[in-house]
């Protein structure tokens, strides 16, 4: 190791950026600096301005030196994980021609369907790139684009995801990791390449692409004396490739090859999601069947609607997040935005089941379970997509790892534990984005594997709570108003 001894991991999210720096030799956050992002659009749309990406980035490691009060000096290296799927498309110099259309932007739905069925419909997706299109994807938007903005396709000199677009500021160069790059439906986990004949269904010129890296942790160049002015940082230092945020938080946790596998996580932030690195490559249309950032896979499902939906119905009925009791007999399927999983792009909240004597508090209680239901019930298609039984006790009982901002709130630890029926841990470490891309910067440093790295850090106790009797009463309500809803009243049919 150099005697540096601090590597910096960017989390470039929705709606911020965190810039982790971190001592390599222990994993202890020495200090976190922030910058928010601008997230614009109504309806479907769902934009951000990439320049703005770059400078948080520039905002949160200028905080992350002053609050450590490490000597820029001391960095040895540098990871950014992004958030997936976004589309942004450059000019030949470097510039965004529009704003990045995000993840969670679902006007690309119609494309997605029409991409599905183009190719032959959902198993032939899978068989090659280990997902099925949906508005999030990536190759859906470029086709959106394509038909609503051609002009810009048009002009597009390279094409880009958000992690990629500010890996490429730092070490100016064109590059991206399997990972993230799984979940653009152009790229084949099959092959572990880009598909030609996914690229010329798109009609998207492979030249615009950047290469694709052996993994996350490989080290793809040194910061550019530019970025490095920029971000008042050493010219030189070690740039990894960087990867996904959920394939980040998956280092961050030490899941992979080198660590645990096949043992899932719930992540309850503005998106929900499921996932477990496994050795398994899944082919389910109900999942993404991602690759992971150091060469395993990671199957992963996503729902649209989490926090944000459940803080919004809390807005509505006057309460606080925390002041809520079990659902009753009601049912609120909280689909705000939408919903990806189950594949519902145009579907809205619904509620049922009231009663003269429901509570506000029943009703705030429904969206939490509502929320959860619609993550878990994607968990056995995952644990089946890693090979294994759901029904078996030993798998059964394996605890969910809980992590995101609503890991830090009592009513949805306990709505998880209530419908799962498993034991639950939730990581002592914090920002495990952060800390992952950080294991990443390290590894491009060292040549150390990332996931041994994140699992040797101390990084703090973890919580685990016992599992308590799984309320199915509740569970099989749930299910039964989503299975007959789906077509009818939720705008199409349930395939999550």
């Amino acid at each position: 190791m150099p005697p540096h001894t601090v590597v910096i991991g960017v989390d470039s999210s929705t709606q911020s950026t965190k810039a982790a720096f971190v001592d390599t030799a222990t994993g202890r956050l020495l200090a976190v600096g922030r910058a928010p992002h601008v997230v614009t659009g109504e309806g479907g749309a769902r934009e951000s301005d990439p320049e703005i990406w770059w400078q948080a980035l520039r905002d949160a490691v200028a905080a992350g030196l002053k609050e450590s009060g490490v000597a820029a000096a001391d960095v040895a290296g540098i990871a950014v994980a992004g958030q997936q799927h976004g589309l942004v498309v450059l000019d030949a110099g470097g510039r965004p021609l529009r704003p990045a259309l995000l993840w969670n932007d679902t006007r690309s739905a119609p494309q997605a369907a029409a991409l599905t069925a183009a190719l032959g419909g959902p198993d032939a997706w899978t068989a090659r790139t280990g997902s099925v299109p949906v508005a999030a994807m990536t190759a859906s938007k470029w086709q959106w684009l394509r038909e609503n903005e051609p002009e810009t396709a048009e002009a597009a000199a390279a094409v880009r995801l958000p992690h990629d677009f500010l890996t490429e500021r730092l070490a100016g160069r064109a590059v991206t990791d399997p990972g993230d790059a799984s979940g653009t439906c152009w790229y084949s986990t099959a092959t572990g390449a880009y598909d030609p004949e996914l690229l010329a269904l798109i009609g998207l010129d492979p030249a615009l692409l950047p290469e694709v890296a052996a993994s996350g942790a490989a080290r793809v160049g040194s910061l550019t004396e530019a970025a490095a002015e920029a971000l008042g940082l050493p010219a030189g230092i070690a740039v990894a490739a960087g990867t996904g945020d959920n394939m980040s938080a998956a280092v961050g946790l030490g899941l992979g090859g080198a660590g645990l596998l096949d043992h899932p996580v719930l992540s309850l932030g503005t998106s929900g999601t499921v996932f477990a690195a496994s050795r398994t490559r899944p082919a389910s249309a109900a999942l993404s069947g991602f690759a992971a950032a150091d060469g395993t896979y990671l199957p992963l499902a996503c729902t649209l609607n989490c926090t944000l939906a459940v803080d919004k119905v809390a807005a509505l009925l006057g309460l606080d997040r925390d002041d809520a009791a079990p659902g009753g007999e009601a049912v609120l399927l909280p689909y705000l935005d939408g919903e990806r999983t189950p594949d519902l792009p145009i579907a809205a909240g619904l509620l049922t089941g009231l009663r003269h004597d429901t509570t506000s508090r029943q009703l705030l209680g429904a969206a939490y379970e509502g929320a959860v239901f619609t993550v878990l019930r994607a968990l056995d298609e995952l644990l089946r997509a890693c090979g294994l039984d759901p029904a078996d006790p030993e798998v059964a009982g394996r605890p969910l790892r809980l992590i995101g901002g609503g890991a830090q709130g009592r009513v949805w630890v306990e709505t998880v534990r209530r419908l799962s029926g498993r034991p639950v841990i939730v990581p002592g470490a914090g920002e495990l984005v952060a800390l992952g891309a950080a294991a990443l910067a390290t590894s491009a440093a060292t040549g150390a594997d990332p996931v041994a790295v994140a699992a040797g850090w101390d990084t703090g106790a973890d919580l685990l709570l016992e599992a308590v009797e799984r309320d199915l009463t509740a569970w099989n309500r749930i299910a039964s108003v989503l299975d007959r809803a789906a077509g009818p009243l939720l705008g199409g049919d349930r395939t999550g």
